[in-house]
């Protein structure tokens, strides 16, 4: 007999979380046409099941999934004295030199430096180079960007470059290279380390390809990893067990009037706290529900366009965890 994955996936992530999710089946089927792995978890059980071509452990690009992670790393080193989610960043020295005293961690990790999407020479080599449109830049380049872009006044502008920027500071913080494999170092040494995650910088066997290059920009898009690893990791913020700094929730100007607020590393929806991301290829979301302590997790293939079926997936995401 003919068996519904989307169904039998939706009625065993609704015997896990205890509500009812199966009216989700139209976008969970639309979500994963193209295969890809989803998987929900609360306390110590969690299902994750695969859809199309992909097995449940595949490693997917995290695109901008990667922002929490970065955000975590902040936090950590702000936990440690390292950093301060509120000092200039000028003031750890080196290369960050010279930034207006506006730019700081939680100004780059709640998009409130004034800092476009890209940096400008982006919307050329998204052109002629498409899967590699940061891969012209090097981490000075990233700081002139930086300097050259950013306004002060706290608007909230989503920001590739901000959260680029971020992370190549954490690594300096860090006592890392100032470049997106000393960001890699300094991530597993305070975040993917300690929690056991296979989350990198590289993922063999991903399900793109080839996958999206974020050159000095790393931090803000350029992570690997499963949809385990996300379940784990958001389980073990809230649970306390690695530093999270997303119940300082502010509500900028220009913040979208879907979200009720945004933190380092996170959008706000009511009790949930969750992030998307799209990818050359492949589409992502990261959600925890603060109250609950519910997880869910979406990595699908098929990246563009960026309209239509990218808002399904978060779509996907708010219903599984009750916000939509």
């Amino acid at each position: 007999m003919f068996r519904d994955p989307a169904r039998a996936a939706l009625r065993a992530y609704s015997d896990l979380l205890g509500t009812d999710l199966t009216g989700l089946r139209p976008l969970l089927r639309q979500a994963t046409a193209r295969g890809g792995v989803v998987g929900v978890a609360l306390g110590d059980r969690r299902e994750v099941r695969a859809f199309g071509p992909v097995h449940p452990g595949q490693v997917f690009e995290l695109a901008s999934v990667s922002k929490p992670f970065t955000a975590t790393l902040a936090a950590a080193l702000h936990g440690a004295g390292h950093l301060d989610w509120d000092w200039p960043l000028a003031r750890l020295g080196g290369p960050l030199r010279g930034l207006p005293p506006y730019i700081t961690p939680r100004a780059l990790g709640t998009h409130t430096a004034g800092l476009p999407l890209h940096p400008a020479r982006v919307m050329l080599t998204t052109l002629t180079r498409f899967h590699d449109p940061y891969g012209g830049m090097d981490p000075a380049a990233v700081v002139a960007s930086a300097r050259r872009w950013a306004r002060p006044g706290g608007r909230f502008v989503y920001s590739n470059l901000g959260a680029g920027l971020l992370a190549l500071a954490a690594a300096h913080a860090a006592g890392e290279a100032f470049s997106a494999p000393g960001y890699g170092r300094a991530l597993e040494r305070w975040v993917t380390g300690p929690l056991e995650l296979g989350v990198g910088l590289e993922g063999p066997g991903q399900v793109t390809a080839p996958p999206t290059g974020f050159g000095p920009l790393a931090g803000a898009g350029g992570l690997f990893g499963s949809a385990d690893d996300l379940l784990t990791f958001g389980g073990a913020l809230w649970a306390g067990l690695s530093p999270t700094a997303w119940t300082e929730l502010t509500r900028p100007p220009g913040l979208p009037p879907a979200l009720s607020g945004v933190a380092p590393g996170w959008f706000a929806r009511g009790a949930l706290r969750w992030h998307d991301g799209t990818a050359r290829a492949t589409r992502t979301a990261l959600g925890i529900h603060t109250g609950r302590g519910a997880v869910a997790a979406v990595l699908v293939r098929g990246g563009l366009p960026l309209l239509g079926e990218r808002g399904g997936v978060t779509r996907l995401l708010l219903g599984l965890l009750g916000e939509l």
